[in-house]
């Protein structure tokens, strides 16, 4: 992540995937503003995917007060905080697991949500951009995301304001997929005006 010079260390220009436990951490006020205002957008008794992310995370937290959710995940993380909660039914997708994401990911992931009807699908990213919709650092990753995307009625993009102009390596789908993207209120104002332009609803927290 860095590359070594005299008397020290610059930045390097490639988008590296930092672990789940470090990415935690970083803007943790913004992504439970975000998250607090996610959870708005769930009926008591809706089915609700998440995928991984710290800011999926921070939903899920934000949940525990609805009722009757039945809860639909590819994230160990989210399963392993969710799994004790007996008011809610859980549902873990399987698949192979991703050390850095914490998320299930693959054929066995996919087959599983095909079978699945979603209410709304609240997804975490590494980037998003008008020009490349949802970006994430991981193909296989990108296209289990993608299966829950398209098993849900109602898409909604959690991302803090860092995300918005950066593209990763794979990408999830374009912004014609997504009704709407909860932020924080750093963002960029002309990146929010254009993905409005693209069609999405965005809601800055």
């Amino acid at each position: 992540m860095l590359a070594r010079t005299h008397g020290g260390a610059v930045a390097s220009d490639v988008m590296y995937e930092l672990p789940l436990r470090y990415k935690a951490a970083r803007h943790q006020t913004e992504k439970g503003r975000i998250a607090r205002e996610a959870a708005t957008r769930v009926a008591d008794g809706s089915v609700v995917g998440l995928t991984g992310g710290t800011t999926t995370t921070e939903v899920a937290r934000a949940l525990l007060e609805r009722q009757g959710l039945t809860v639909v995940t590819n994230a160990l993380n989210i399963a392993g905080e969710l799994a004790i909660r007996s008011e809610l039914k859980l549902v873990v997708t399987g698949g192979t697991a991703r050390p850095e994401s914490y998320e299930l990911v693959g054929p066995l992931a996919e087959r599983a949500l095909d079978d699945m009807n979603l209410d709304i699908a609240i997804v975490g990213v590494d980037g998003i951009t008008p020009a490349e919709g949802l970006t994430t650092h991981h193909e296989v990753e990108a296209h289990t995301n993608r299966t829950m995307l398209d098993r849900a009625r109602t898409v909604v993009v959690v991302a803090d304001s860092s995300k918005l102009g950066l593209v990763a390596f794979a990408r999830i789908c374009p912004l014609g997929a997504v009704d709407e993207l909860i932020t924080d209120d750093a963002a960029d104002a002309s990146t929010v005006a254009a993905i409005r332009e693209a069609g999405v609803s965005v809601t800055t927290v």
